[in-house]
């Protein structure tokens, strides 16, 4: 897996070439645990089962149990990718009645189910609140070359310019992109940025529908008290 890297000097990451719409503030911390309530949580428990309430409280429980931890960055990275990887992985198809679906990381612990758009998404939220940068990270729609079909997960880049680290839900271990040569990138993002790699230029994440979409549901849920 390519990922190209930051000029010497320059600001954004790779995968960036311009600046884009910022998402608005309202939309800055929802996703969070601390955005969950005990009215949410008892939504989630009578829609998901009752077993939605304890891993609900677990996940709120893990980002401060971990940040007392853990100091260094890349073991925050594994931490993440080996708690969320236990989730049990199923179709949109199947757990939602629809072709693609991307859930907030609420619903994917509740479900206690999901698909790789759903783990890359709840691990970029989670890593953002033990303290990672929202500019370290990006979210990475790719080809699984060996499944021959797309595939999404999360890149972490230490620096602009270092090469960056893959988290994956079928993988246990963290490894660096040159290991990863089975995805090809296609397009990759957070809450501020987009880049096509195909067409070389930079958008709005607002762009993509399924992101705006689960953002709307991420404020909806920070709204339910």
């Amino acid at each position: 897996m390519h990922l190209p890297v930051v000029p010497k000097g320059a600001v954004r990451l790779p995968l960036l070439a311009a600046i884009c719409l910022s998402v608005t503030a309202a939309f800055a911390d929802p996703g969070f645990t601390n955005a969950v309530s005990a009215e949410l949580i008892r939504i989630y428990a009578v829609k998901f089962g009752t077993g939605a309430r304890e891993r609900l409280i677990d996940w709120k429980a893990f980002p401060k149990s971990q940040s007392e931890k853990l100091t260094v960055e890349r073991e925050r990275l594994a931490m993440v990718n080996t708690y969320l990887n236990r989730i049990r992985f199923i179709s949109d198809a199947e757990h939602w009645g629809v072709d693609d679906y991307w859930a907030t990381p609420a619903e994917l612990v509740a479900s206690n189910g999901g698909d790789c758009e759903d783990f890359a998404i709840a691990k970029y939220f989670l890593l953002k609140e033990l303290g990672i940068p929202q500019a370290k990270l990006r979210i990475v729609y790719v080809k699984a070359i060996k499944l021959n079909q797309a595939h999404m997960v999360l890149a972490y880049y230490p620096t602009p310019s270092a090469e960056p680290l893959i988290l994956d839900n079928l993988e246990g271990t963290v490894r660096p992109a040159s290991q990863r040569t089975d995805l090809v990138p296609i397009y990759s993002f957070n809450d501020e940025e987009v880049w096509i790699e195909s067409r070389g230029r930079a958008g709005s994440p607002r762009q993509i529908r399924n992101w705006t979409s689960l953002l709307d549901r991420l404020d909806r849920e920070a709204r339910t008290l």
